[in-house]
């Protein structure tokens, strides 16, 4: 890959640990960014000195998000990728019968969301000057309608946004893809969705690293992963 550089957000576990390792075993030097950098300096450590730093940002917040992408740039020189994909699931529904306080949707929104767009805007002036390549974690649940799920409606957001920034990036050289998992076996998975079949995050991994390596004059725009039997 010679020694291009791919920034991971959400790199602490799941899909961006995941993307990390297989990423820098490609030949990416890697920028892991998480909310406390002591949650990706293992990895950091485990990835090598000059391949990786672990660096601290919350994706909702524009000053730290920012600061990361300026400090990969200035520690690195360059950044040819960013991967979008910090995200996080909350269950509560709309009717609420016996759900959390809707209040824990906030979080939710910003991170999804909000956080997405941030990262696309901290990372695109930087992957305008490399060509480089903007990939953002979506979801199934953002191409099918979930019953009762904001969480789904946030990943709808996300289809929207990709869409928007690959129109808005023609011209520049900058290519724009959609992840779309389905289940996976992170973190975020309820009880009954580790009773079906699921991917393991490598699998995620190798999606990210096949449109990383198409050439130039290939923009992947979407790539949607499912589990073997996972019904809709």
């Amino acid at each position: 890959m010679n020694d291009r550089v791919l920034l991971v957000t959400g790199a602490s576990r799941g899909l961006g640990a995941a993307t990390a390792r297989l990423a820098a075993a490609s030949g990416f030097k890697v920028a892991l960014v998480a909310r406390n950098a002591e949650s990706v300096a293992a990895l950091a450590a485990e990835l090598g000195d000059g391949t990786a730093i672990a660096l601290a940002a919350d994706v909702a917040d524009w000053a730290g998000i920012s600061g990361a992408v300026a400090e990969t740039v200035e520690r690195f020189g360059r950044l040819d990728a960013a991967f979008a994909n910090a995200g996080i699931g909350v269950g509560t529904s709309f009717f609420g019968t016996d759900d959390p306080d809707p209040r824990a949707w906030d979080e939710m929104v910003r991170t999804n969301v909000l956080g997405a767009a941030y990262t696309a805007r901290a990372t695109l002036p930087a992957l305008k000057e490399t060509a480089g390549h903007l990939l953002i974690t979506g979801s199934v649940a953002g191409r099918y309608i979930r019953n009762g799920s904001l969480y789904s409606a946030t990943k709808w957001a996300v289809t929207g946004m990709a869409g928007a920034i690959r129109e808005e990036a023609v011209g520049t050289g900058v290519r724009v893809t959609l992840i779309n998992p389905g289940i996976t076996d992170t973190d975020i998975l309820t009880e009954e969705q580790r009773k079906k079949p699921r991917l393991e995050p490598d699998d995620v991994a190798r999606a990210v690293l096949y449109a990383l390596q198409q050439p130039p004059s290939v923009d992947v725009n979407e790539i949607l992963v499912r589990p073997t039997g996972q019904v809709l």
